[in-house]
């Protein structure tokens, strides 16, 4: 047992097995094999392998569990503090990587988000979906095409963004219009699509709650790079949502939550000023994989 106390050396810490995880373990063999108590063996056996390491004191080990309680606390219908801690620890993002993978060519696929609604009317192409028209315009054309460059024409593109001052519609419903910077539009036949909008603003994750007083407290900041949300579905295709980043954003390298991928990076280019107002355009190809074989419907988290 004075070993385990010791610290790792090399390579020795991957075997650095507690005596109750040990026994955790023979127990668990004793009940037969499935997916959850594996689950659970390597969730054990991880956990019991840091507190080796670290050696936590007792008012430490309270400070977790404060801080885990909290986390519950602050976790109801209008917030999901579980979620965000998964968001920023990189969890969320990898598992929508394991479970949404993409050839070589294809859009990624990205996280929703919390904000995201299902009920947004259809426009016509070149609609304007900022219905407060506060913010400097945007332009935004684009494609959907699928993995071989041939278009997809009357497929669904969906979108939703934050305003200029980095806060969505439904953060706010006293202050922005019902379903500003939302749209659902059909490609043309050529898989075009077209809208007006405006320039988009990064913003702050939740720092009022114990993730963000944690991440605060470790000097990681909360900040996400200004984006556009898009959702594409299409019959005979997998659905796609994603993210396109400005790439000029100054946390363009640092998104809270994982999200920035190269193949999701734009320019948010500037237009001459009309009227006085700066104005930008975004030009962008989406690129779909085929439906797998087997499938009823198509994926692509919400």
């Amino acid at each position: 047992m004075d070993g385990q106390h010791d610290g790792p050396q090399g390579d020795e810490f991957p075997k650095m097995i507690s005596t109750q995880a040990e026994e955790f373990s023979r127990r668990l063999a004793a009940i037969g094999q499935s997916r959850l108590a594996a689950a659970a063996q390597a969730a054990v056996d991880g956990l019991h392998a840091l507190i080796v390491e670290l050696r936590p004191s007792g008012e430490e080990f309270r400070q977790a569990i404060d801080f885990l309680t909290e986390v519950g606390h602050y976790a109801d219908a209008r917030r999901q503090e579980w979620v965000l801690f998964a968001d920023v620890l990189g969890v969320s993002s990898l598992i929508e990587d394991q479970n949404s993978p993409r050839p070589v060519g294809a859009t990624p696929n990205t996280l929703a988000g919390p904000f995201y609604r299902a009920d947004v009317p259809e426009m016509p192409l070149g609609g304007n979906i900022s219905r407060d028209h506060k913010g400097e315009p945007l332009e935004v054309a684009g494609q959907i095409v699928a993995l071989d460059g041939e278009a997809i024409g009357d497929a669904t593109v969906e979108i939703w963004q934050a305003n200029a001052e980095g806060l969505y519609e439904n953060q706010e419903p006293d202050r922005q219009p019902e379903f500003n910077l939302r749209g659902r539009f059909r490609t043309d036949p050529q898989g075009r699509f077209r809208f007006m909008t405006v320039k988009p603003k990064g913003y702050t994750l939740p720092s009022d709650g114990p993730v963000g007083q944690l991440l605060s407290a470790l000097g990681l900041g909360l900040e996400r790079p200004a984006h556009i949300h898009f959702r594409v579905s299409a019959e005979g295709f997998e659905t796609l949502t994603t993210h396109i980043f400005d790439r000029s954003d100054p946390a363009i390298g640092r998104d809270a939550i994982f999200g920035v991928k190269p193949e999701l990076m734009a320019e948010f280019r500037a237009l001459p000023p009309n009227g006085g107002k700066r104005k930008h355009a975004l030009d962008l190809n989406l690129v779909l994989c085929p439906q797998r074989r087997g499938e009823t419907e198509t994926s692509g988290r919400r």
